[in-house]
């Protein structure tokens, strides 16, 4: 027995401005209008709309509209419309319910509890369109102190370190779980900003080695794309552990999205599900984990710094400690509001801990154990906009990665159809008539525009301050302020409530 399942939106059509161009129908790749040859007229599969709004914005007459479906169950505190249509789907598939972005749930959000300190009187503020600001930010392990030759010049045996120009990164997105065109876009906004830009598990297409000074390379459980030349294509090397969409859960990409080209870059059959393991198979201790970190650094003949991705969990603080005794140069943390291309349902919704949380806890015991300078901290995983990135400075990073903010600056409205590769906006999918729909030159200009945007701001928030350089505001809790949080709460994020 099938189970009906109501439509989420509904597409109403204003007869009187449509001119029947049939826009709508070439726009939208899931198929929800269709031309009635009978009726002459054009109309809508409610039950195929996913609400990517593409019609709308691409209607020349302004003919259509979106809306929730206003059907509604019988009102009920525990089991919601979500968990009952989960239920429907399941009874129907049998199957582990997928879905792409992130987290869409009411989970608590502590960047929008904390608030930022200004100067007054006695700690004047600066202005920075008068003053100079510095942003630049170096990632890498630091000496415990500086050593100088007879010359009085410091002497070269410093672990490389990364430059970057602003505090943000683009986070790790892998090639057929986006499009070419969006990797190119990313790619390019991070050379016009001097940044990086990261892989993600799927190697790297040959047309983008020319960015080899601004990408991160990933090593995943998959070892998708990973050779000598990929090890050696970039600036940064990544190990990834996990994610934070879905801790402890491997990657999967379905054989619909990998096309001739991806399957040529991941070294995999087209069309075949590429599915990395849960673990690393040469990985289950730190010891292991340092081997491999050692691996990578004598593969690149000690020229770049070794990264460590793992998901914000409950033990954050312990593991990020050991990743860093193991040896490794960065410590990427990834939040419970991080997003993907395709994750279980009930992990994203249900595994994983709060990035603010997480990233405070980890700070607190690099510094109390007197390792912090050993190694960098980079975190993502819900970061919207520069006041997140500003107040995750604060807390205690070096450095954010962007995956959801950058996708949005392309286009994404957050279907949350990631998975299904028919993203009506060109960035999700391996079909070339969709992925054409981004244009890599605007969306560069597109990212590069927001980083620019981000990077004022946060000059403004550090003038506002009396603060002249973003190394001041690492790690400075004193100028965050709790709104609405518990005793516990400010104690593991280390500040103060507003007022004291």
């Amino acid at each position: 027995m099938k189970t009906f399942l109501p439509s989420k939106f509904i597409v109403d059509r204003i007869e009187d401005r449509c001119i029947k161009c049939k826009v709508c129908i070439t726009q939208c790749s899931f198929d929800t209008h269709y031309y009635d040859e009978d009726d002459d007229q054009i109309k809508v599969r409610n039950q195929n709309c996913v609400g990517c709004h593409r019609c709308v914005t691409f209607c020349p007459t302004g003919a259509l509209v979106v809306r929730n479906n206003p059907l509604e169950y019988r009102q009920n505190a525990n089991w919601t419309p979500e968990m009952i249509e989960d239920i429907f789907k399941q009874a129907e598939t049998g199957g582990v319910l997928l879905t792409g972005m992130g987290m869409d749930k009411a989970k608590p959000i502590y960047w929008d509890k904390l608030l930022i300190n200004a100067s007054q009187v006695t700690n004047p503020s600066i202005d920075p369109l008068r003053e100079p600001m510095e942003l630049t930010t170096y990632l890498g392990r630091r000496p415990d102190k500086a050593a100088f030759d007879n010359c009085g010049n410091v002497e070269e045996n410093i672990t490389p370190l990364v430059k970057i120009d602003v505090p943000v990164m683009f986070s790790a997105m892998s090639y057929g779980a986006i499009s070419l065109n969006v990797h190119r876009s990313l790619a390019q906004a991070a050379k016009n900003m001097g940044t990086m830009w990261n892989t993600g598990e799927g190697g790297l297409h040959s047309s983008l080695m020319e960015f080899k000074d601004n990408t991160i390379v990933q090593v995943a459980s998959g070892r998708y794309g990973v050779q000598n030349d990929y090890l050696n294509s970039g600036r940064i090397v990544e190990i990834k552990i996990g994610q934070g969409a879905k801790p402890g859960i491997g990657g999967h990409l379905p054989g619909e999205k990998v096309s001739a080209d991806v399957s040529l870059t991941r070294m995999i059959p087209m069309g075949t599900d590429a599915i990395s393991p849960a673990p690393q198979h040469d990985i289950y201790s730190i010891e292991d984990l340092s081997q491999l970190i050692y691996a990578l650094k004598e593969a690149t003949r000690y020229r770049v710094p070794i990264s460590v991705k793992i998901a914000a969990v409950h033990n954050v603080s312990a593991i990020a400690s050991g990743i860093v005794r193991a040896g490794a140069d960065i410590v990427t943390i990834d939040g419970m509001r991080g997003a993907t291309g395709a994750a279980p349902k009930v992990i994203r919704d249900n595994v994983g801990i709060p990035i603010e949380l997480a990233l405070a806890a980890v700070d607190s015991r690099l510094r109390e154990e007197g390792i912090r300078n050993q190694a960098s901290l980079v975190i993502s995983g819900g970061i919207r906009n520069s006041g997140d990135v500003f107040k995750a400075i604060a807390l205690g990073a070096d450095a954010v990665n962007i995956g959801t903010a950058a996708l949005v600056a392309l286009g994404c409205h957050l279907c949350q159809q990631c998975h299904t590769g028919k993203c009506a906006w060109g960035i999700c999918t391996s079909d070339l008539a969709l992925t054409k729909r981004i244009n890599p030159e605007i969306g560069a200009k597109r990212l590069t525009n927001l980083l620019r945007g981000w990077s004022l701001e946060i000059k403004d928030m550090l003038g506002g301050l009396g603060v002249n350089a973003i190394e001041s505001l690492r790690g400075n809790r004193l100028h965050l302020r709790g709104v609405g949080l518990s005793a516990e709460e400010l104690k593991i994020l280390g500040v103060r409530a507003a007022g004291e």
